[in-house]
């Protein structure tokens, strides 16, 4: 091992051990001072009471009580123990090969204690499950799982931190002894923070990263995993990039836009009174965040810079990685390389090699060089590493003498020593585990005036998985906001957030929903229907292209995209209701609400006239009017108007309208040139308009049922939630699980019917002989003769039966061969065609009846020879064969 330069760099300042070792002496001495003074307390009272006389009977109190002795119980930790016959022999044995490492390791941790005595030893050799040294960088086993969400680094450390608790390491200045295999640590569900970060490792490895374990310092809090003082990662604001405005080159001959009248000099003097109230809020926001950052800042922690730790480095280069990052194996959340969570690094591995870090942490981890190769920063344990080394330059003494030795070092090949295979099991992890996420299902985490819940997947009845409580202070006392996620739900429900200081909840849905509801705002007070609620749609699903519906106890307001009447926008106010004696009529129509004023917008229609072509549409229904806005005409800077005052009649079905053009109807017209219309056609277009007055006041009481019909199917999904199960996930799918059940079941059942229907062939004979319980040996060879007989007399049977057939086929084509030879000559061509077509059928049923008999002859032997050996092999017969 080489030292790269005399003075030892020092991961940690020496004097903050000195300093350390003062403080724990101070806090000793100050501890035996207040123990000395209340000895001292105590023995001056002792001497006071000596001084008093004690009656007799306080005398045998003080004697009854001097007997009775407490001491302290002593808390040990055991450390886990487990059973060397659960694991194969890697885990328990070292190869040659393995020895061979661990004697290398051994010389280089020897040559690193002679040469940086003041640093801490390196973790090279712990002890497995089985108390077996093995060298670190054959414990990681970079296996892939059939999980998409482990081909990501962020999801996989994300998995890793909510599927793992972590434990401390005690003490927390010292290196672990012991280090568990990756498969073990997965079964436990448990580790510190280099099992945590060894099992991270092997998942990033086998996902393509540039990935290595750091053993190093970090602080009190990074140690602990303690967010209290974090933001929680759901809150954080994503940065967005705001795009520069492009601005527009102007063309050699275009127009010059016009001269700038205003006064620079306001204009400046305007913007500087703008910077400064500007620059004043940022420094009074500046000032306020320090001081709630002093507020919060951690109390002074004694062991800082001696807490040792373990997390990932991720260099860039793989899998599109542009920067190199740390990422804390405790939260799975990434910090860049100079984070101050972390105060030093000792060294760094992977299953490749092992890196001892050289340079000065004095100042944490900032302006630390990661390049691997560099030996000067970097020493190597392996020299075969796929790292670029960078070499330091000779002296000219040197080359002069490396020239003579050329051919000498051709001829001599360098050989290395590489690193052996792991000796860990691959990684296995079921489905059922891996959805399960956190250790029995549920885990929660303290940030900064929030609590995270997570929970597995399938686990909870209504299918939460997360839940995210917002609070105003730091005790978690006042709660602002909560935010629930959920996952699987046949109602499409995805997440949920109720804010508790406006009353507001909204609800956000997946598509494909029943109603095609995209986002549901209401207040919790007042969830009946006619209340204040906010419903957003998914437009393109619907056939009516509602996006938005808006609803308080007076109005109704609905917006649209993309309708073929180009409406873009209905508004209606709602009157109070009459108050009626008398029963209740329920929430029919008799007790909807009264409809005072209905008003639709319209887009511009290019295929009409400006003047033709309605703007807005309003129905005064309590002043029994209609108000027409048409759409200005570009060269226009107001709108033709026309105004409708219904007839006294107009509600009589069938009646004919009272119409006086003067009194009930009046209009604008912006172009005089414009012939007026016709009184039939003024007449006409209010019986049109009478008609959209029905139709929109039904699409009114249409929507005011479809909200109450939402609200009843939101109340019934609430209490009765149901979970959606894929087809292919055979534990949880109830349905498929029944059918697979109900299937076996017949096919058992078809089973035993067809043993219960095969054929006794003895039966027949046994009846004949009064079906005795035992057979004899003489009713045996009788039941076997006959039997055996009669399969004979069968067979034969069977093919004179087939002979007699084909004997009579034969017959009959011989009979119409002979009529066919004496009526040739005077056959007609049909009576013809009608004789070769039957010889074609008898050959054909002749040659199968010849077919079947040689068949017959040949398999009837063959089943008699199987009755034989059935007769031989029966129970009741067996005996005496």
């Amino acid at each position: 091992m080489e030292s790269a330069s005399e003075e030892s760099p020092g991961l940690v300042p020496t004097d903050l051990d000195t300093t350390e070792g003062a403080d724990v002496t101070n806090d000793s001495s100050e501890l035996t001072a207040d123990i000395g003074e209340d000895q001292e307390e105590g023995s001056s009272e002792n001497v006071e009471g000596e001084e008093e006389e004690l009656s007799p009977d306080a005398e045998a109190l003080k004697v009854e009580l001097a007997k009775i002795v407490v001491h302290s119980p002593a808390i040990e930790k055991k450390e886990e123990k487990f059973d060397p016959a659960e694991f194969p022999d890697s885990y328990k044995n070292n190869l040659p090969k393995e020895l061979l490492i661990l004697q290398y390791s051994d010389n280089f941790r020897r040559q690193y204690v002679h040469l940086y005595r003041d640093r801490k030893p390196l973790f090279l050799n712990p002890v497995n499950e089985c108390g077996v040294e093995k060298f670190v960088c054959t414990t990681i086993n970079p296996t892939q799982l059939p999980y998409k969400e482990l081909y990501d680094w962020d999801t996989a450390a994300e998995f890793v931190a909510d599927y793992l608790d972590f434990e401390t390491l005690d003490p927390p200045y010292e290196l672990p002894t012991r280090l568990l295999s990756p498969t073990t640590v997965l079964k436990r569900q448990k580790g510190n923070c280099f099992e945590y970060s060894t099992l991270l490792c092997s998942f990033l490895l086998s996902a393509g990263y540039d990935a290595y374990v750091v053993n190093g310092y970090a602080t009190k809090e990074t140690c602990l995993a303690d967010e209290t003082r974090e933001i929680c990662p759901l809150l954080q604001k994503k940065e967005q990039k705001v795009e520069e405005a492009k601005k527009k080159e102007l063309k050699k001959y275009t127009v010059k836009p016009p001269r700038d009248l205003q006064s620079k000099f306001e204009l400046k003097m305007e913007q500087r009174k703008i910077a400064a109230k500007e620059a004043e809020e940022a420094k009074r926001r500046q000032e306020e965040i320090e001081r709630q950052l002093e507020l919060e800042k951690p109390p002074p922690d004694p062991l800082y810079g001696l807490r040792i730790h373990a997390w990932i480095l991720v260099l860039s280069g793989k899998r599109e990685v542009a920067e190199s990052f740390f990422i804390e194996p405790f939260t799975g959340l990434p910090y860049p390389v100079d984070s101050t969570n972390y105060l030093g690094i000792e060294s760094v591995w992977n299953n490749t090699n092992y890196w001892v870090n050289m340079q000065d942490c004095s100042n944490g981890v900032q302006g630390l060089s990661y390049d691997l190769g560099d030996c000067t920063r970097w020493e190597y344990m392996f020299p075969g590493l796929d790292k670029p080394l960078l070499q330091i330059p000779e002296t000219e003494d040197d080359l002069m003498a490396g020239l003579d030795d050329e051919e000498d070092e051709d001829k001599e090949v360098e050989r290395h020593l590489d690193m052996p295979p792991t000796w860990v099991e691959p990684l296995k992890l079921s489905l059922k585990d891996f959805q399960m996420r956190c250790p029995l299902g549920k885990k929660s985490k303290l940030y900064k005036r929030a609590k995270l819940q997570k929970f597995a997947h399938y686990l909870m009845p209504d299918g939460l998985i997360s839940r995210l409580s917002v609070y105003d202070d730091r005790e978690l006392t006042d709660l602002m906001l909560i935010k629930e996620y959920y996952d699987h739900r046949q109602d499409k429900l995805h997440t949920k957030i109720h804010n508790h200081r406006t009353g507001w909840i909204s609800e956000h849905f997946y598509p494909g929903r029943h109603r095609c509801l995209k986002e549901h705002q209401y207040k919790a007070s007042a969830p009946a229907p006619e209340n204040e609620r906010t419903m957003i749609f998914y437009n393109e699903a619907r056939v009516d292209g509602l996006k938005k519906r808006i609803e308080t106890p007076s109005e109704m307001t609905e917006h649209f995209v993309n309708r073929d009447d180009f409406m873009f926008y209905k508004h209606v106010d709602f009157g109070k209701r009459q108050k009626k004696f008398g029963p209740q009529e329920g929430s029919g129509s008799g007790n909807t609400r009264p409809i005072n004023k209905m008003v639709q917008k319209f887009h511009r229609n290019k295929s009409k006239l400006a003047n033709e072509d309605i703007a807005e549409l309003v129905f005064l229904i309590s002043e029994d009017k209609i108000q027409i806005s048409y759409h200005t005409e570009d060269a226009r800077i107001v709108s033709s108007t026309r105004e409708y005052i219904k007839p006294s009649n107009w509600e009589e079905k069938g009646a004919t309208l009272k119409w006086e053009s003067d009194q009930l109807h009046q209009t604008f017209q912006v172009d005089a040139d414009i012939k007026n219309k016709k009184q039939v056609e003024i007449y006409q277009m209010m019986l049109n308009l009478l008609k959209c007055e029905d139709v929109c006041r039904e699409r009114v009481r249409e929507s005011e049922d479809e909200v109450r019909e939402i609200l009843n199917d939101r109340s019934k999904e609430d209490t009765e939630s149901e979970l959606e199960i894929g087809v292919y996930d055979t534990d949880r799918n109830e349905k498929a699980k029944t059918h697979r059940k109900e299937l076996e079941r017949l096919q058992l059942e078809e089973k035993m019917r067809k043993q219960e229907m095969e054929i006794d062939y003895l039966a027949p004979f046994l009846a004949q002989i009064g079906d005795p319980e035992k057979v004899l040996r003489n009713q045996a060879f009788k039941l076997k003769e006959d039997c055996l007989n009669d399969l004979k007399q069968r067979l034969i049977d069977k093919a004179n039966l087939i002979q007699a057939r084909f004997e009579k086929e034969t017959q009959e084509l011989q009979k119409k061969q002979a009529w066919y030879q004496q009526n040739q000559v005077n056959m007609p061509k049909e009576n013809e065609e009608d004789y070769l077509n039957y010889c074609s059928d008898a050959m054909f049923r002749i040659h199968i009846l010849e077919v079947r008999l040689n068949r017959h002859k040949e398999m009837a032997p063959t089943k008699y020879m199987t009755l034989e050996q059935k007769l031989r092999a029966d129970p009741r017969l067996a005996e005496y064969f």
